[in-house]
């Protein structure tokens, strides 16, 4: 015959009980939660800060041009074909985790105030899981001018890209006319290489 269960026993069974039950219910909380967490290729709530991707003409495609892939806007406006795209131009490969990317950063900047409207910048955020930190170093370093993002790689081989930084410099007609693979590491560099490359003076 079984002995009789104490009162102390029967409360401490009740109170696993009620453990148990509470442990449920925030698993079941914390399922909600993850099951809100917004989608990888939403917008962030900064990106209005950002300034818009332009509408680009759709136009033939030429040799030597970049990678014929459209991606989407890191800020506000349309995806972009990239071979659409005429310079002169720069085309900057980077991302927020990227050391190097941080320290040529205010060459860039310096650059587009510098040459104005006689050289565009696009920026390519590359391989980045966090928009959000992406869009906030874009604002923190002042790069007024569009970027794109590239989560897939997409570019990876028509660019021939190893890792960011990378940038590509981009002719009248389209053509990827050089390819520099490495951080620029002073602005006389880097406005020298358009001067070379693009044949744009300021």
């Amino acid at each position: 015959m079984s002995k009789p269960s104490s009162p102390r026993t029967t409360f401490r069974h009740a109170a696993l009980i009620g453990v148990l039950a509470a442990c449920g219910l925030l698993l079941a909380a914390c399922g909600d939660q993850k099951a809100a967490t917004p989608p990888a290729d939403s917008k962030p709530q900064a990106a209005g800060e950002l300034v818009p991707c332009p509408t680009v003409e759709s136009r033939p495609p030429v040799a030597n041009a970049l990678p014929d892939v459209s991606l989407p806007c890191l800020g506000d406006g349309p995806d972009i074909r990239l071979s659409d795209l005429r310079g002169p131009l720069l085309v900057n490969v980077w991302a927020q985790w990227c050391g190097p990317c941080r320290k040529e950063a205010p060459y860039l900047a310096e650059l587009h105030v510098k040459a104005g409207d006689k050289v565009k910048l696009i920026g390519i955020d590359y391989i980045d899981t966090r928009p959000d930190l992406a869009v906030k170093f874009a604002v923190d370093q002042h790069w007024d001018y569009p970027h794109v993002a590239d989560r897939d790689k997409q570019v990876q081989q028509g660019l021939k890209i190893g890792g960011p930084p990378l940038t590509a410099f981009v002719d009248a007609k389209g053509a990827v006319v050089y390819v520099h693979r490495a951080p620029f590491t002073s602005q006389q560099e880097l406005d020298q290489l358009v001067r070379e490359k693009l044949g744009v003076t300021w």
